[in-house]
């Protein structure tokens, strides 16, 4: 697999990009320390070709509170805050 600097990774992304979509993964360095991985995603396609929602299924945790997440910092905006006091 191929290392890039940071710099030449920005001058030549969109031909990185077209490599990797050919299956040609590379890594992204700083100083010569790796600091990134670049592959390509795959989008399993669908009988029409087109690509399946949820292909991600599994990949990502969405917390258990995520509808309720600023609930306080929120309300206090709309003032329900000085409601609540009287």
């Amino acid at each position: 697999m191929e290392t890039i600097n940071i710099h030449e990774a920005k001058t030549h992304l969109s031909k990185l990009l077209e490599g990797v979509q050919r299956g040609e993964p590379f890594v992204i360095a700083k100083a010569g320390k790796p600091i990134a991985r670049v592959v390509r995603m795959e989008a399993p396609a669908t009988e029409t070709g087109m690509r399946r929602l949820g292909f991600l299924s599994g990949e990502i945790k969405v917390p258990d509170d995520f509808d309720r997440m600023g609930d306080t910092e929120i309300l206090s905006m709309f003032g329900a805050d000085d409601a609540s006091a009287t």
